[in-house]
């Protein structure tokens, strides 16, 4: 069975993207503090998040790899768009011009998978880029990634077999880590490593070093195969 193990990265949208009423309700939390320092940190903490809603964001990379043979590609928006790349290994790198030519990209390849492999996937990037795509009117391949919960087909979601689904809520002995922590526990080269984390990619995108996002999304699908693989030897099948 062939199974796709993937990642996305994202980059807020710029604030006039946004309409007097969207900005209105997206910062209404810091307009109610009365202290204006108090309401400017806020906004400043809101305007964090913007990250991680595809309403407030865009797709600008997406790695991706076959969990058995360690092939795949990585692609990722470019202004600066010149075509071919230099591939890493078995990895091709492909440059796009828009959001949409990536996601396009994407479900052509998806439609060949049976199933998927992510780290907090359900959560974060399965929603992200099914909204994505159909804001943008990209047709999606797969509408079955979301499926039960409670199963590892089509969708193994390794945040959600680590925790158990969640048996010991926020505290207990299964508490939720983050992909560095878990890779970091099981022996594997965390994709930190290299100093390049979530939360440089506005910086990295405005600073136009589009190819270190790309290097970093694959990094994160490479420590998320093995991670895969330590869970299916040793965890796999435990309820």
């Amino acid at each position: 069975m062939a199974r796709l193990v993937f990642d996305i990265e994202t980059s807020q949208l710029p604030l006039d993207t946004f309409d007097e009423a969207q900005l209105e309700y997206l910062f209404r939390d810091a307009a109610k503090l009365p202290d204006p320092a108090a309401s400017e940190k806020r906004r400043a903490e809101i305007q964090q998040q913007f990250n991680l809603w595809p309403f407030t964001a865009r797709v600008v990379c997406i790695a991706m790899l076959n969990a058995e043979s360690a092939r795949g590609q990585t692609l990722y928006l470019a202004d600066d768009f010149e075509g071919e790349d230099a591939p890493d290994g078995p990895v091709e790198f492909v440059q796009c011009v828009d959001e949409a030519e990536l996601l396009t990209a994407f479900w052509d390849v998806a439609r060949h998978y049976d199933s998927i492999v992510t780290f907090n996937g359900r959560g974060f990037d399965v929603p992200f880029i099914y909204l994505r795509s159909a804001q943008l009117n990209v047709p999606i391949s797969r509408k079955d990634w979301l499926g039960y919960r409670y199963a590892v087909e089509p969708h193994c979601d390794l945040a959600e077999q680590l925790t158990f689904y969640g048996v010991s809520g926020r505290d207990g002995a299964a508490r939720k880590f983050n992909l560095d922590f878990y890779c970091k526990a099981f022996g594997i080269e965390s994709p930190k490593s290299h100093g390049v984390t979530g939360l440089d990619v506005n910086t990295l995108m405005a600073e136009a070093r589009y190819r270190e996002i790309a290097e970093y999304c694959l990094r994160d699908v490479r420590a998320t195969v093995l991670l895969y693989q330590m869970w299916k030897e040793r965890l796999a099948g435990i309820k």
